[in-house]
């Protein structure tokens, strides 16, 4: 069987399982705990990061850039970048403005803080960086209902992998409880078209250790 290696909370896997669900592809979920630096799977990815794509011949690909391509390349009967140069630039623009841009000002600063810096036993964490995640994601969330109120979806008229990396984001930051919705009516609407995917479902029945999700979280009508 196909297998994932991931952590629930992290947007990077969380991209790849809806990118996996939406290509209609097979796998079984194992979670790794990247703290531990297991030897097992350190001889999978050296890096000792997730997410890791197995393949059934053991074939492996780590990283979720690269396992976005691969997956692209390999299994092309659903196309999740664009059907044209032009659609496949731009999803990969607005993909990266969240994996990157929205990543170092928002989920660095609220997940990496309140719920890694725990795992990894890196002591309480830092008000500064949970106060500038905070401000922070209003920008972000403008500019969703900005995008959504041009298109049918981030990229363009077809749901992509730069809605899937929104929402990966966006679901974690959820998780906490740190998405200011009422005061964003444009990115909400969108969010909840992706919350009734079902590619999106498994996602929104994660539960992680010790931390309970607002009543919200998994409700596709907020």
């Amino acid at each position: 069987m196909r297998t994932l290696f991931h952590l629930p909370i992290d947007p990077g896997c969380r991209k790849i399982r809806m990118l996996l669900r939406e290509k209609q592809l097979d796998f079984e979920l194992k979670s790794e705990k990247i703290w531990e630096r297991r030897e097992g799977f350190l001889s999978l990815n050296p890096a000792g990061e997730v997410p890791v794509l197995q393949e059934d011949d053991g074939t492996t690909i780590p990283d979720h850039q690269v396992i976005v391509e691969y997956l692209e390349e390999a299994y092309p009967e659903v196309p999740m970048l664009g059907h044209d140069l032009l659609d496949r630039a731009e999803t990969r623009r607005v993909a990266n403005w969240f994996d990157i841009k929205f990543a170092r000002e928002v989920t660095q600063n609220l997940v990496e803080e309140k719920i890694m810096r725990r795992f990894i036993g890196l002591g309480q964490p830092n008000s500064a960086a949970i106060r500038a995640g905070h401000a922070n994601i209003h920008y972000h969330l403008d500019y969703i209902a900005w995008l959504s109120e041009r298109r049918r979806w981030l990229a363009g008229d077809d749901f992509s992998l730069a809605d899937m990396a929104a929402a990966a984001h966006i679901s974690a930051i959820d998780y906490l409880g740190d998405v200011p919705w009422d005061e964003h009516a444009g990115a909400k609407d969108w969010y909840a078209r992706i919350k009734s995917r079902p590619s999106m479902r498994p996602i929104l029945a994660d539960n992680i250790a010790g931390i309970v999700p607002p009543k919200h979280y998994a409700d596709p009508d907020f």
